[in-house]
């Protein structure tokens, strides 16, 4: 009986931040969460060692800690940068949505095409175009994508005389989603897993919360310290 008392004191005692623990586990669990990302799949958009901020309420709304759809609150749009909980990676990803359901992708040549219409490149040096550290860029090229009602947005690609050359067509089944990452030569992605079920979209990436150079001792980016993904 001492043991439950005690307990019981302790519970009551510390029930604000049992509380504040209880709504935190919800607001991760069904509202929005926070993600470190350790690789360069989505570089230059994304770089290893940021955070990423996800919004878990901008497709579904589920129950927490499950796929379990309570209510559909939006749609995913090509050029969305999703969180996705794939049964085929088994793991979390995060990729950039390319291919609405019915969508005909292909790739010729290791160039994109979505129902037969071409993505436009530039490789146009602006603002964002490439990582802003030395540290950061590697040796590849960058440029910008377009195509159909895609934002435009930075992909990097190897130098020509090194690229493995990529050709395939595929339609997107009923009621799944193609993703692709940034780093085109670098990314397991749907080219890979094949598309995504529309109940493994999990939220949009919309900003990064904080950054760490993990290849460069650790130093913040504080540049990129709550800043928007395109």
């Amino acid at each position: 009986m001492a043991g439950l008392n005690t307990i019981g004191k302790a519970l009551k005692q510390n029930r604000s931040l049992l509380l504040f623990v209880f709504l935190m586990a919800i607001f991760r669990g069904a509202i929005a969460d926070w993600h470190p990302v350790p690789t360069g799949s989505m570089k230059p958009t994304i770089l290893e060692g940021d955070v990423v901020w996800q919004n878990k309420l901008a497709y579904d709304l589920k129950f927490p800690f499950t796929d379990i759809t309570i209510a559909n609150l939006g749609q995913p749009e090509r050029g969305d940068i999703v969180v996705i909980n794939s049964t085929a990676a088994d793991k979390r990803l995060i990729k950039r949505l390319i291919g609405m359901p019915g969508d005909q992708i292909a790739l010729i040549n290791n160039q994109l095409f979505i129902n037969g219409l071409p993505a436009i490149y530039s490789t146009e040096i602006t603002e964002g175009l490439s990582p802003l550290r030395t540290s950061d860029r590697e040796p590849v090229v960058y440029a910008w994508e377009s195509i159909m009602d895609m934002p435009t947005h930075a992909v990097s690609v190897k130098h020509p005389s090194t690229r493995r050359e990529q050709n395939f067509t595929v339609v997107v089944p009923k009621g799944h989603y193609f993703f692709m990452g940034d780093n085109r030569d670098n990314s397991a992605d749907s080219r890979y897993y094949g598309a995504f079920a529309r109940n493994e979209l999990r939220g949009r990436a919309t900003h990064t919360v904080l950054s760490i150079n993990i290849l460069d001792y650790y130093k913040p980016r504080f540049e990129r310290f709550f800043a928007q993904l395109n």
